[in-house]
């Protein structure tokens, strides 16, 4: 049970779903076959997840510190219950943006988990609390009067991938893949018919056929090739 007032909207628990059983290469191949650009190159996951993260985008940007510096992580009060915490720290990794107490915190809320544009430390407590953590990387040198907020759920920059606030992040151990929202359930149906072509040509070689015959007769060779 968690301590989070802000509960996730009927909406956003729709469009969750809609990806239950998927997982990131498979919603790669139709973001490909749909002509959109959605990976996030170079956000890499903490540890290999065995389940996949999805949820809404709660979108953070952060710049340079001022004088004397803003805040850095009172946001997360506003951050609703199974949101996915998507940070852009301009790709820095000298200083970080995430550490245990916001891992723990989040875990109390209820948060689905973070990706940064950035590094985050104390990954200890992440690991134990088995919270999901994507970023570029790690490194233990505070963000305090280095960075601070600019602004919340605005359009963010993570991996060469644009983010709008409430956008679907599907994340696990290949990496992070972001899905515009207006095009969540396009995108959820052709991944699902993408994967229902690859279980036939898995079905097709447990039953003997060789690789090039099974991938000939679903025609492997197109299933994420732009229509």
């Amino acid at each position: 049970m968690t301590d989070n007032p802000k509960k996730a909207s009927a909406e956003d628990r729709e469009l969750v779903a809609l990806f239950a059983g998927l997982d990131t290469p498979g919603v790669s191949d139709a973001l490909d076959k749909l002509g959109l650009h959605g990976q996030a190159f170079g956000i890499r996951p903490l540890v290999d997840y065995p389940d996949v993260t999805v949820g809404p985008a709660f979108t953070v940007k952060y710049i340079p510190a001022s004088s004397p510096a803003g805040t850095v992580g009172d946001f997360i009060d506003d951050v609703a219950e199974g949101d996915i915490i998507v940070i852009d720290n301009e790709g820095r990794t000298d200083c970080t943006v995430w550490g245990d107490i916001m891992t723990q915190y989040s875990g109390i809320r209820g948060i689905a988990g973070t990706v940064i544009n950035g590094v985050c430390r104390d990954v200890n407590r992440a690991l134990s609390d088995g919270y999901p953590m994507f970023s570029l990387g790690r490194f233990m040198r505070t963000g305090k009067d280095r960075v601070q907020v600019d602004s919340i759920n605005g359009t963010v920059s993570v991996g060469t991938v644009r983010v709008v606030s409430r956008d679907l992040v599907v994340a696990d151990a290949n990496g992070v893949v972001i899905v515009p929202r207006d095009r969540a359930r396009d995108v959820a149906n052709t991944a699902r018919a993408i994967e229902k072509s690859e279980t036939a040509i898995r079905e097709q070689i447990e039953r003997g056929a060789t690789i090039g015959e099974a991938r000939a007769a679903m025609g492997y060779h197109t299933l994420q090739r732009r229509a």
